[in-house]
């Protein structure tokens, strides 16, 4: 074995996004493209000589040979430990709490999140911190830099271990060890969450089904839903994780994950329904005929988690991104605790966890996670919500409406607009933006906008400063209207409008969802000019 040195060129489009590098996997295999951005990583990253690395991901189509070739420049680039999970794969929350359990220095997650996969899908490398976090916007920025000057590599010219066989082998002076994925996140839930008494709740005829979308959740849910709280087999459906997902969008909404809301509205619908998505980071929550969105999933577990053994103490805080709906900001307030709105992005979590300031996080794109490991968690919701079912002893439906008479009722739908031109996309904004100052006072129908701005973020930990982080509109009674473009595609760009209305009157709590916001509906049209501006009439999809 020898440690090679090969000479490259830099690429232009190596600049991470929202989480991480997302490409199509054509794109990816190109020579050296890969092999770039994680020299790139070792570089930015300032590991310490002999430090442990964590690897995985969600299975999707090149994930295999990707992590074999994070070895090989691990081996190279002066690590003592890799830690890889069986098989190549791992959860992203999985692997936030491994880098955390054995002091890594930090880990390479392989993954595209939601996104489709496949040999013509999407593939994805992201860095993740010692914290267990995503890589802060400073690291982010220092990976992108070397990107641009980067002119060679280092790699082991030696064979990638065996992935499928527990056990630690060697690979120059580093060892690589492969470890089950599943065990120790599985044993984490345990001290969590009140197995016994979910497991009653189970055997007493709390029925369930999860979707795990043939992603990476599959063998996680099997272990822990099925073998150790005793639902029945079968109540995983699409367990097995698959390179291309079986041809499906990993997503858990109410689109892509449609033969799940299906069944959970129907007659024979199990109690308790939820997915989760490519990664295992995202959730979606259901009941017998309804669905939970994630804003209020967030607030309903953030006011119930004293609840489940590991918050028994109760929660010092809770944190959302700013277009999340500020349902949670209801519950922070009744309990008279922190509330942080952050950019979008699970990185800016990271520094309020690590100081204690809150324990549960939320994202309206289905992410809610707390201060067990860095990362969103979606098997994690899951758990919290059956813990919380077989306490209070109550259906889905009772639960939700019980909070929205206690908190009052934010009606909220995303509207997402795919693979829009990206230069109308950002026109768009840009019109947005120029128009901020004077829009104060300005009539739309019945609403008044009371202020408009394009939100930045402080750290309240580090100081640090985000701006651009998307446009709101405030109106009188505050409802809202924001419009961002997502980091998280890799085809034109994708802009995303979010519709927000408060109702307390509890008589009007049940109202269609698309009527109670129809008005907000004409209104971020005219105000953003998007039938105009991007030739769409309706958005690809509702959430």
């Amino acid at each position: 074995m020898s440690i090679l040195t090969v000479e490259t060129r830099p690429f232009d489009d190596q600049k991470p996004g929202t989480s991480g590098l997302r490409k199509k996997v054509p794109h990816f295999q190109q020579p050296n493209y890969a092999e770039n951005f994680i020299q790139a990583i070792f570089d930015a990253a300032d590991v310490p000589e002999g430090g442990t690395l964590v690897v995985g991901g969600d299975g999707r189509y090149f994930n295999r040979e990707v992590v074999g070739t994070v070895i090989r420049m691990a081996a190279a680039n002066g690590f003592g430990r890799v830690v890889v999970g069986r098989d190549g794969l791992l959860s992203t929350p999985a692997a936030s709490n491994l880098i955390r359990q054995r002091k890594a220095a930090g880990g390479i997650i392989l993954s595209a999140s939601h996104n489709p996969g496949g040999p013509d899908g999407d593939f994805g490398i992201k860095y993740n911190v010692a914290n267990g976090g995503p890589a802060p916007e400073g690291v982010t920025e220092r990976i992108y830099a070397r990107t641009r000057d980067l002119s060679q590599y280092r790699i082991s010219d030696a064979q990638a271990p065996d992935l499928s066989q527990p056990g630690t082998t060697r690979i120059e002076a580093m060892d690589v060890e492969i470890v089950d994925p599943v065990a120790d996140y599985a044993a984490l839930m345990e001290t969590l969450f009140d197995f016994d008494a979910i497991r009653a709740a189970i055997a007493g005829g709390l029925t369930l089904r999860f979707d795990a979308m043939h992603a990476i959740t599959g063998p996680y849910a099997t272990e822990i839903l099925e073998r150790r709280l005793g639902a029945p087999a079968g109540s995983v459906v699409n367990a097995v994780p698959l390179e291309d997902f079986g041809g499906g969008h990993p997503d858990p909404n109410v689109v892509w994950a449609a033969p799940l809301v299906d069944h959970l509205m129907s007659a024979n619908a199990p109690a308790f329904g939820a997915a989760s998505d490519g990664d295992g980071d995202r959730n979606m929550i259901l009941g017998k005929g309804i669905v939970v969105t994630p804003s209020d999933s967030l607030a309903i577990l953030a006011a119930n988690a004293h609840l489940a053994k590991g918050y028994a103490g109760g929660i010092s805080g809770i944190a959302r991104s700013m277009p999340t709906s500020q349902a949670a900001d209801r519950v922070a307030a009744k309990m008279k605790i922190g509330m942080f709105e952050t950019p979008t992005g699970w990185k800016f979590f990271g520094n309020l966890l690590d100081a204690g300031k809150v324990t549960i996080c939320g994202e309206e794109s289905s992410g809610t996670g707390s201060d067990h490991v860095r990362e969103k968690d979606g098997l994690w919701a899951v758990l919290l919500w059956l813990n919380i079912l077989a306490v209070r002893g109550m259906g889905v439906a009772n639960i939700v409406h019980e909070h929205w008479k206690t908190y009052g009722r934010n009606y909220y739908q995303r509207h997402d607009y795919e693979e829009v031109d990206k230069k109308a996309a950002e026109d768009l904004m840009d019109s947005l933006r120029g128009r901020l100052a004077s829009m104060a006072g300005q009539r739309f129908g019945t609403l008044v906008v009371s202020e408009a701005d394009d939100f930045s973020y402080k750290d309240p930990v580090d100081g640090s400063v985000a701006t651009g982080q998307g446009v709101r509109i405030i109106f009188s009674g505050g409802s809202r209207i924001v419009f961002r473009l997502s980091g998280t595609g890799t085809k034109g760009a994708t802009l995303r409008v979010y519709l927000e209305r408060f109702e307390a009157n509890p008589d009007k709590h049940d109202l269609p969802v698309e009527e109670a916001l129809k008005e907000l509906i004409e209104t971020a049209d005219a105000i953003g000019e998007i039938r105009k501006r991007t030739g769409r009439s309706e958005p690809d999809v509702r959430t």
